[in-house]
């Protein structure tokens, strides 16, 4: 049988069978008006029927139809569901691959830290470890020294005393004396500061460093200064 198109629509299933049906009663009931009226009474009776089966195939239509905008509905229905469910699963996916790369990232800045702490040694808080913790910064920055030749220099200074000022030479004069372990005037301090170390000509660590810096800018090393520099 060819198949029936509508303009602009095609046919379900459903709907095909409905207009079988249509086809099939309308066919019976016309059948029935047909009846010639020589028939007596038994054609009379189903002439009278005839309007029953046009109701029974009014009822039918009307089912078939309701049965297929139902099976339409679900069809439909059960396609925004598979849907939903995938994008819900696509963004559930999205989001716990953002939750594992959060917790990849802040395991790893862990694991960093513990091992820059681990690198970091502990110094002591008096001339022994304020010169050894110098050293291991000057070793990062590439500052040449060494214990021996910081230390007679801060001997010669300062004594050792971190908190060390001289009012009384040319320097104190113009308005810039010398402070720290290594005596440093503020413009040197400021010129040859390391990054990382605080930024206090008082703290015995970045007056140092500073002085080292500033000694292997001008004389090659702090070992080679023997004098005021």
């Amino acid at each position: 049988m060819s198949e029936i198109n509508i303009p602009g629509r095609r046919l379900t299933k459903a709907h095909k069978r409905s207009f079988a049906t249509v086809a099939a009663l309308g066919a019976a009931a016309l059948a029935a008006t047909l009846v010639p009226g020589g028939a007596g009474n038994s054609g009379q009776a189903e002439a009278a029927a005839a309007p029953a089966a046009w109701t029974q195939v009014t009822g039918a239509v009307q089912a078939q139809t309701v049965q297929a905008n139902l099976a339409a509905q679900q069809a439909v229905a059960a396609k925004a569901a598979q849907q939903a469910a995938a994008a819900k699963a696509k963004a559930d996916a999205a989001a716990k691959a953002e939750a594992e790369a959060k917790a990849k990232k802040a395991r790893e800045a862990k694991a960093a830290a513990s091992r820059a702490a681990a690198r970091t040694p502990v110094f002591a808080n008096n001339l022994d470890g304020w010169i050894k913790e110098a050293l291991f910064i000057m070793k990062k920055e590439g500052i040449p020294g060494t214990y021996a030749g910081i230390h007679k220099n801060v001997m010669r200074e300062s004594s050792g005393n971190p908190l060390a000022i001289n009012n009384w030479d040319i320097n104190a004069k113009n308005g810039v004396p010398s402070k720290g372990l290594l005596q440093v005037i503020y413009p040197t301090f400021k010129a040859y500061h390391v990054p990382g170390t605080k930024f206090d000509q008082y703290d015995p660590v970045a007056n140092i460093v500073a002085a080292c810096n500033y000694a292997a800018d001008r004389y090659g090393t702090i070992d080679n200064v023997n004098s005021a520099y």
